[in-house]
Formats: C-alpha cells, structure tokens, sequence
C-alpha cells in the first residue's frame, strides 16, 4: 500500500483510490502476521484513520474558502456566502446536512485556530473525536485563550495521546477556566438555550425521547419521577421502577396536552384535516393495508414519524382509538405494485396544496437529500414555480430546513426523474457531481394494492 501511495503523490482522488485498493486486495488472504504483529498492524492502521480524516479536514477548510472566493466574485451577500458548502461535505462523506456542518465547521477551526491540536491530528496522534473535544471545550473563548489553552494541553503531543476523552475534556476546561472564568457563565446561558427534545426511533417498535434540559430542571423531573416510582412501588405494583417512571412521564404529558384547548377545532369537518379533536393536542399517522387493518395479513405498518410497525400493534392502536371515543380519519393510498412507494391518494381536502403536501411527506417519509435521515420540514419545488415548475408530485419533494437552503445557493440544480419506474429526484451539485435519491417503500408489498392511511387523535 505504501508504495502506491508514498507522501511525494499527490493528494487526489486517484491516488488516494489506488491506495485504497492495494489496501483492500490485502484483505483477500490472511496476513500471515503474529499476534504481536496483528496488533501493531491495528495500531498503525489507526494512525492512518485519523491521518485520513486530516486530510478530508484540510481539503474541507480549502473547499470552504474556495466556495466562499467564488460567491464573493459574484457578488453574493456576505451574510449567504458559504451556503451549500456542507451540504457537498455531507453529500461526498455520505452523511447528513448535519453532520456536513460539523465537518465544516471542525477544519475551520483547528486548521486556523488550534495549531497545536492540528499537528497532533494530522500526525495521527490523535481521533476526529478528540479535536473536536478540544474545539467544543473552547469554542466560547476568544482567539488568544483559545490559542493558549491549545498550546498548553495540546503542546505535548505524548501527553495529550496518553490522555482519555474525559481526561482530556476536563484538562481543557480547567485551563480555560484559568484564563478566562467568564466563559463558562456565558457557556451555561448559551447551553440553556439549546435546550430541546428529540426523538429517535429504536428497535422492536419503541423510541428513545430525550429531553436536553438545564440541570437543576433535568434533575427536579427526574426526582419527581423517582417519586412517584417509590410510591408505587412502596403499594405494590408489579412494574419495574424505569416502567413506573416512563408511564408517568407519558402519563403527565399527555394529560397535559388533553387539557388545553383548541377552539379552531369546534366545527372541524374535512376529511383530511391532521389537527386532532377539539381538547386533545396529539395525532398518530399510521399507513397499513386493507387486509392488514381487517386483520387478514400481517403485513407491517408505518407510524408517521417512526418507520415500520408490527400489524399486531397496529391493530392494537387502532382498537384503542376507537374504543376511547377518538376521532378517527380514513383516507386511501395507492402504492406502487412492486416498490411499495406512494404514487396517488384520494382526498377530499378544499385545499390542494395541503392535500399534496401530506401527500408528498408520506411518500418521502424523510428528507430526500441522500444520507440526510432529517424530518421533512418543508415541501420544495425541484423545478422552480417562477422557472415553469409545476405544483404537483412528481416536481415535489420533501426536505429539511438545512438541505432546502443549501440548494438555493448558485450553481445548485434539482429534477425529478424515474428510476425502474419509480419517482427519482436528481440533484446536481456546483461541482458537477450528481446523486440520485428514490423514496423508501411505505409499506411491504405482498397481494393487495389499496393502502389506508389513518389519523389517530389521542
């Protein structure tokens, strides 16, 4: 491998390529090595990781001037110059928006402002990981601290290699500390603005919700929690303490959201109306088969928001629903006979935009952008309304805040296409490169055509 590429090539996708492959044909047999040798060998392959990640570091920072030079010359406002630039981070790392930002913003600031944390990644004496640690630990210091604590807990490259994450966290704030202490009262009021909830799904039809709150509020739901678990463990009930705990969150929650009021709901008749009834602020979208509803098959389900569901839990919900007195919304969908991908509903909405637009977020189901994994946050024309684009499904697609920005920036072109007869959207970067996205199938595809698409209020 290290003939193929030694440090006098140059760094291009060939010769990185080539090299990946000489690694890669390497792999076809056994090393041959001892264990002494298996072990060194794993230990320079991880030099060469973080070697790697440098170098996209450095190509990132370049690009990002680069792109920002190019805007400028055209005459992009200052304040928009730079948009799109971690969207093709993103796009050539295959990874999300979001996680193109970070990229982004990293190579930025350790390749301009942490030269001590630069010399230790790019020799690969240390991870991605941990120049972030280290880019996170000060990113609320001025230039010359920021600089200070770097040379101070990263000037040492055997020190800080011989360092664990923590240790190396807790080194960087206690020296930050020092220089300035008023950084971390504007670090916590700047955390307590961040504070949120997300939720993310998990396996066997469950989810992780997780709340990101100030410590002393974090803590206080937690001890209210841990009360109530107490007591009912403390009269006998059977469940476990966490099982206590989570049913009253949701418990709390929810009772919370039926007792305020929605007065627009009084008098609600569309069919295709997603508000809940009048005094109850929760909907629950699922997408299941006729036969599956009727209990014939057990194809799975969708949950709007989560992903595929067992039919049993399906059914599960639904019966609930109905024996709550809940309202209850039926609208057909039509799939597509082999791919399972939405291509037509019945609706009886007085608005067609809102009609298609759900339309369209089911069919998607998350940002269409390649890799990105985001909720939908707005609907997008791929050919623009003032260009002749035309306000329909196949010239629609579902994006997340971030990405639909980021293809606003000049250069960037979107178009719908069909791939084995499925709707495909084709997105041209300014570089030239191309990718192509298709939406995942809604549900399994297995007798029966007709999908139904029920609305729960709960």
């Amino acid at each position: 491998m290290f003939e193929t590429f030694s440090g006098s090539d140059p760094l291009t996708a060939t010769s990185v390529t080539a090299a990946a492959r000489a690694l890669s044909a390497s792999l076809q047999s056994p090393s041959g090595l001892d264990d002494a040798g298996r072990i060194d060998a794993i230990r320079a392959l991880e030099q060469l990781v973080c070697v790697a990640t440098a170098a996209q570091a450095a190509l990132t920072a370049e690009f990002d001037d680069s792109q920002r030079a190019a805007q400028d010359a055209v005459g992009v406002p200052l304040a928009q110059q730079g948009r799109g630039v971690a969207a093709q981070v993103a796009l050539a790392r295959r990874e999300s928006h979001h996680r193109g930002q970070r990229h982004v913003g990293l190579a930025k600031v350790v390749v301009s402002e942490l030269p001590s944390t630069w010399e230790a990644w790019r020799a690969g004496r240390i991870t991605e990981w941990r120049a972030t640690l280290v880019a996170r630990e000060t990113a609320c210091l001025t230039r010359e601290d920021r600089l200070a604590v770097d040379a101070q807990v990263c000037g040492d490259l055997d020190k800080v290699v011989a360092m664990g994450d923590r240790e190396l966290v807790v080194a960087c704030q206690q020296t930050a500390y020092r220089l300035d202490p008023e950084f971390f009262v504007t670090r916590r009021r700047r955390a307590e603005s961040d504070r949120t909830i997300t939720l993310r799904p998990a396996p066997d039809a469950m989810v992780w919700l997780t709340a990101l709150l100030p410590a002393r509020d974090g803590m206080a739901a937690h001890a209210a929690l841990s009360r109530a678990a107490d007591s009912a463990r403390a009269m006998g009930d059977p469940r476990s303490r966490g099982q206590v705990m989570a049913d009253a969150l949701v418990t709390s929650v929810v009772d919370a959201a039926v007792r305020v009021p929605d007065a627009q709901a009084t008098g609600e008749t569309s069919s295709d109306a997603v508000a809940p009834a009048a005094g109850v602020g929760v909907s629950l979208g699922l997408v299941m088969t006729d036969a599956a509803l009727l209990g014939s098959s057990d194809e799975p389900a969708h949950m709007e928001g989560y992903g595929p569901v067992p039919a049993e839990l399906a059914r599960e919900l639904v019966a609930r629903a109905c024996d709550r007195d809940e309202r209850i919304w039926l609208r057909r969908l039509y799939t597509h006979p082999t791919s399972g991908e939405l291509v037509a509903m019945e609706s009886r909405a007085r608005l067609f935009r809102g009609s298609l637009a759900r339309f369209i977020h089911l069919r998607d189901q998350i940002c269409r952008t390649p890799w990105c994994d985001a909720p939908i946050r707005h609907t997008d024309h791929l050919r623009g309304a003032s260009s002749g684009g035309d306000t329909d499904a196949v010239n629609g697609q579902g994006l997340c805040e971030a990405c639909n920005y980021a293809k606003q920036a000049a250069g960037w072109r979107a178009r719908p296409s069909r791939a084995g007869g499925r709707h495909a959207v084709e997105t041209a970067t300014p570089t030239g490169h191309t990718y192509r996205s298709v939406p995942p199938a809604l549900v399994m595809i297995r007798e029966t055509r007709a999908r139904i698409d029920l609305v729960l209020a709960g």
